[in-house]
C-alpha cells in the first residue's frame, strides 16, 4: 500500500493517522496543558511568585497572594478579581500533599483540586461545609498509612494535577487586613514533613522567579505547541489512565504513535495535523461556539470540572477559561454579544439591567467581568475589571433594581461612575459569576439579563 509503513504494529496511512491525529489533538489538548504546567513548575526550588505577581511553587507546594490578581498576568485565561488566589501543582510519582485549611467562618472559600484530567478531585470549600484541619491528596497508587491528625484525605489517579485556593476578599483595606492571617494559614507541604502542627507561612520574603511569559505578550502564555504536542503524547497516555469506554481510543493514539517512531511521513502528517487542528480548537476559544445556550445570547456549563467523557466541553473550558470551578461552587455564564446578536464593542456603551430582586440568586457572591478578545484583563485607569458584591458603592435605584453600564466614556457622574466598567477600544466579552448558587441558577430558572447597547 503506497505511503504506508509496516513494523511490528499494526500498517497505519497517512490519512488514517491524520484523522486519529485530529481526534488526539481535541481530546488531549488539556491534558498535555496540564503535563506542560507540571514541567514549568518542576523547575522552581521553592514557593514563590513568578514575575512577581502569580503564586507558584515546585509540586507538592503552594504559593499564595494576599491581594487580587494583577492585570498583567498571562498564566492563565479568565483570571477573576473576586478572591484572593494561590496556585500549586501535584505530582503523583512524589508522596502525598498534606493542605491546610484554617477556620474562614463565613466567609467564602473553596480549595480548588483537578487532576490532570481538569476534573475536580475533591471537596474543600465552604459549599461542602468543610471543617477545619489537615487533607490529604494523595495518588491511587500510594499504599502508605494516614497518619493521625489528618482530617481528610482525597485520591487521585493521573500524574498531575493542580490545587487553587481561593477566599472572598472585598474591596476595602479592612478586609484586606482581616483576611492576611487567614491566606498565612493556607498552606501545602509533603506529608513527610506533616507534625500535626498549624503553620503559618511568612510570604514577605517569597522570591520572584522570572518569567517572562507570566505578563508579556497579548495573549495567555502557549502552554501547548502543536508543534510539540505529539512529541509529549506518548508520556501523557502514560500519567492519565484509561477510563472505562477509553481503551480503544488509547490503542489508536499509541498505534499512530509507534507508526511515527518509524516512519518520517506519519510523524510529519501528525504534526502537520495538530498544527491544523489548532485552528478549530482556537474556535472553541469563542464564548458563543462552547457550552449550553441561555436566554438572551449568554452561553452556560453544567460540567465544569467534571467533564467525564465530554471531551468537546473539556477542550473548550481549558482553552477559553481552564480551571473553572464545579457549577456547585461557581456557575459561569459567558457572552460575546449584545441583545440584538452583535459582537460586543468597547466603542459602545451597554447597560445590564438587574429588575429589584433580579440579581444572580447566591449564597456566596456574584460579580460581572470585561475581558478583552484574548479573555485577559484590559488595563485602565481606574484599576477595575469587575463588579459586584464585593463592591460596596454600587448605586441602586430607588425601587431596588441595579443596572451596570460597559464600556464607551466613563460617566462623569461619580454616582455613576461606580456602576461603570471599562471595556477596551475593541470586541471583548463578559463573563458573570456565580459563586456558591442557590436553586434558580442550580434549576435553570433564573438567567443573566440582556446586554444592550445605548442609542
Amino acid at each position: 500500500m503506497a505511503g504506508s509503513v509496516s513494523f511490528a504494529g499494526p500498517t497505519v496511512t497517512p490519512e488514517y493517522a491524520r484523522t486519529v491525529a485530529r481526534t488526539a489533538y481535541l481530546w488531549g489538548w488539556p491534558l498535555v496543558n496540564m503535563h506542560n504546567r507540571r514541567v514549568a513548575m518542576n523547575q522552581l526550588a521553592e514557593p514563590g511568585l513568578l514575575a512577581g505577581i502569580v503564586p507558584a511553587g515546585p509540586p507538592g507546594t503552594l504559593n499564595m497572594l494576599g491581594d487580587y490578581l494583577r492585570p498583567e498576568e498571562r498564566l492563565v485565561a479568565c483570571p477573576d478579581q473576586d478572591v484572593v488566589h494561590g496556585f500549586g501543582v501535584l505530582d503523583g510519582r512524589l508522596e502525598p500533599s498534606v493542605v491546610q485549611v484554617p477556620e474562614f467562618g463565613d466567609r467564602f472559600w473553596v480549595y480548588q483540586a483537578v487532576d490532570q484530567r481538569t476534573d475536580s478531585f475533591a471537596r474543600l470549600g465552604a459549599v461542602y461545609r468543610t471543617a477545619p484541619g489537615f487533607y490529604l491528596l494523595a495518588h491511587d497508587s500510594w499504599a502508605g498509612s494516614v497518619p493521625a491528625g489528618i482530617t481528610g484525605v482525597f485520591r487521585y489517579d493521573t500524574r498531575c494535577g493542580a490545587v487553587i485556593p481561593r477566599v472572598f476578599l472585598d474591596d476595602t483595606a479592612r478586609d484586606r487586613a482581616v483576611i492576611a492571617p487567614l491566606v498565612d494559614r493556607i498552606t501545602m507541604y509533603p506529608l513527610s514533613e506533616f507534625d500535626g502542627s498549624v503553620r503559618i507561612a511568612d510570604r514577605s520574603s517569597a522570591p520572584s522567579f522570572g518569567a517572562g511569559s507570566a505578563t508579556r505578550g497579548r495573549h495567555e502564555r502557549q502552554w501547548v505547541d502543536p508543534e510539540q504536542f505529539f512529541c509529549v503524547l506518548g508520556e501523557v497516555l502514560d500519567e492519565v489512565p484509561a477510563r472505562p469506554g477509553e481503551q480503544a481510543l488509547y490503542a489508536r493514539l499509541r498505534a499512530v504513535l509507534a507508526a511515527a517512531a518509524h516512519d518520517r511521513e506519519i510523524a510529519e502528517v501528525l504534526r502537520q495535523a495538530a498544527v491544523d487542528t489548532d485552528a478549530a480548537v482556537g474556535e472553541l476559544f469563542e464564548f458563543r461556539n462552547i457550552g449550553i445556550p441561555v436566554a438572551r445570547h449568554w452561553t452556560t456549563r453544567h460540567n465544569g470540572a467534571a467533564f467525564g467523557n465530554d471531551y468537546l466541553s473539556r477542550t473548550a473550558m481549558a482553552k477559553a477559561n481552564i480551571f473553572a470551578g464545579t457549577p456547585d461552587e461557581t456557575a459561569c455564564y459567558y457572552q460575546d454579544l449584545d441583545d440584538a446578536g452583535d459582537r460586543l464593542h468597547g466603542a459602545r456603551t451597554y447597560t445590564v439591567h438587574f429588575p429589584a430582586g433580579q440579581l444572580p440568586p447566591v449564597r456566596g457572591f456574584w460579580s460581572l467581568t470585561v475581558y478583552n478578545s484574548r479573555h485577559l484583563f484590559h488595563s485602565n485607569e481606574l484599576d477595575r475589571y469587575s463588579l459586584g458584591t464585593r463592591n460596596r458603592d454600587l448605586a441602586y435605584g430607588d425601587d431596588g433594581s441595579l443596572t451596570l453600564t460597559v464600556g464607551g466614556a466613563g460617566p462623569s457622574d461619580p454616582i455613576q461612575l461606580a456602576n461603570w466598567l471599562p471595556a477596551p477600544d475593541d470586541e471583548f466579552s463578559l463573563v458573570l459569576r456565580a459563586y456558591w448558587p442557590e436553586s434558580g441558577i442550580l434549576d435553570g430558572s433564573w438567567a443573566p439579563p440582556a446586554v444592550t447597547p445605548r442609542v
